[in-house]
């Protein structure tokens, strides 16, 4: 398994530096605080000469959080710790609601949307039965500047050493340089399934899974928060990686290594 081997063919990250990568946390302040507390007590322990703190995307939707979890991150400062924020599939249809694409709202409201507009004090089902431009007011009227002008600096890619994070995956046989946007914040098949070198390892989230599905060429750490309590971390420093699971209903989060 990785991080147990010396090897030139385990994968690693860059001397001397260790990376924190969280998957979808969709709404779930309470987890998040809980996991970045264990993130900061593990920093403390053991300080690594720099640390990378990359958030897999989907801070929001179907929890009930979202304004939560996005003010925590906006306002998220650690003297150790440099955070980089990737751009999810659910913050990419706020945002083209927010740009005026009226036509995504009903789908988004179906998957999601309802509890982060909540989240915000707005009335998802007045919006709903709103004309297209009351409602496409009253998303802007919600959600504050400052949180869209934040999403808006999301990136979609992070190279970590023999690592890549990105939200959903990539598209198998692609170059990386040549990837569609829409792939790397959308696609499943074929990239769950693909068991071909991609020249790194993917660490995605977007597909829910109910343990951390670990493969020889990428690693899915979204173990779903919003419906099941749990969210996951994965750490990395060099030729070792290890997880952080912290579940609403133990007080305590579950560490394993692999």
């Amino acid at each position: 398994m990785f991080g147990r081997s010396s090897s030139s063919s385990t994968p690693r990250g860059p001397k001397g530096r260790r990376a924190y990568v969280v998957g979808d946390v969709h709404g779930r302040l309470d987890l998040l605080d809980r996991l970045l507390d264990d993130i900061h007590a593990e920093i403390e322990r053991d300080k690594p000469e720099k640390v990378l703190l990359v958030f897999l995307g989907d801070l929001i939707d179907r929890g009930p959080s979202s304004a939560q979890v996005v003010e925590r991150l906006w306002t998220y400062r650690h003297q150790d710790i440099r955070p980089v924020f990737l751009l999810g599939n659910h913050e990419e249809v706020m945002l083209r609601i927010l740009a005026g694409e009226v036509e995504h709202l009903p789908g988004w409201l179906r998957f999601g949307g309802a509890q982060c507009l909540e989240s915000y004090g707005a009335d998802p089902r007045l919006i709903a039965a709103s004309s297209d431009e009351s409602a496409i007011a009253a998303v802007h009227e919600a959600i504050p500047d400052r949180h869209a002008a934040f999403l808006r600096t999301f990136v979609d890619t992070c190279r970590f050493g023999d690592y890549l994070f990105v939200h959903a995956g990539i598209r198998p046989g692609i170059a990386l340089d040549q990837q569609r946007q829409s792939d790397l914040r959308w696609i499943r098949e074929p990239f769950l399934s693909d068991e071909s070198a991609h020249g790194f390892v993917v660490v995605h989230g977007h597909t829910i899974s109910p343990e951390v599905e670990e493969r020889v060429n990428r690693i899915g750490i979204d173990t779903g928060a919003y419906r099941t309590g749990v969210l996951t971390a994965l750490g990395i420093e060099e030729d070792r990686h290890w997880y952080l699971r912290t579940a609403a209903a133990v007080g305590t989060p579950i560490s394993a290594t692999h």
